[in-house]
């Protein structure tokens, strides 16, 4: 059974928009096309659902930050081809588009420890080596020594690729990867208890 967009967020319970970029950033393989409609088979959706949510609970912090980011676009830096996330891409330009410049309060997300980016409340990617940061005249900031431990190129099946060279950071990225981490936030940044008792819905 093949659902649309509209179907298969209303399955999901969250907005179409929320689930298009799923789709966008290529982390559902099977969709396939009627015309200009994308078409979804149930199982994906249902797949979806059925993932846990992150066990933040595991981590030694009492807050992380959480990167939401939407699928990738082309990156008005000269120094990045990307802002944001595809499964597509080589883990080299995964990294590079999601370690800044961002809206932030670069000490608290260092503080963290880990950083999970999530696509519509998955967690996609997974950033370590947090510790230093370079703030531009925006109020922006970046992450120059950040490292990727590990990302996600499938939701559904999920497909999980670890390229954490540390122990901490291949643990950071098999707790948290195709994990459900809803947030909520005014900007690309969101900052979540790890004691929360139940989990936030958004996106």
């Amino acid at each position: 059974m093949l659902l649309t967009t509209r179907q298969a967020a209303d399955e999901l319970g969250c907005a179409v928009t929320t689930f298009r970029r799923l789709v966008q950033a290529g982390l559902l393989p099977d969709v396939s096309y009627r015309g200009n409609r994308v078409m979804i088979p149930l199982r994906a959706v249902q797949a979806l659902n059925a993932h846990m949510h992150a066990p933040l609970h595991r981590l030694n912090t009492p807050e992380v930050a959480v990167l939401r980011v939407n699928a990738a676009q082309k990156a008005p830096e000269p120094d990045r081809h990307w802002i944001g996330f595809h499964a597509g891409h080589a883990a080299e330009d995964v990294l590079k588009s999601l370690r800044g410049w961002w809206r932030c309060d670069a000490a608290s997300v260092a503080a963290g420890g880990v950083l999970p980016v999530t696509v519509s409340g998955y967690v996609v990617a997974v950033l370590t080596g947090l510790g230093t940061w370079r703030r531009n005249n925006e109020g922006r900031h970046l992450f120059p020594e950040a490292r990727l431990a590990g990302y996600v190129t499938d939701l559904v099946s999920p497909r999980i690729h670890i390229t954490a060279t540390t122990d901490e950071g291949r643990a950071a990225a098999e707790l948290l990867l195709a994990t459900r981490l809803p947030s909520e936030s005014g900007g690309p940044i969101a900052y979540v208890s790890t004691r929360h008792p139940d989990p936030i819905e958004g996106s």
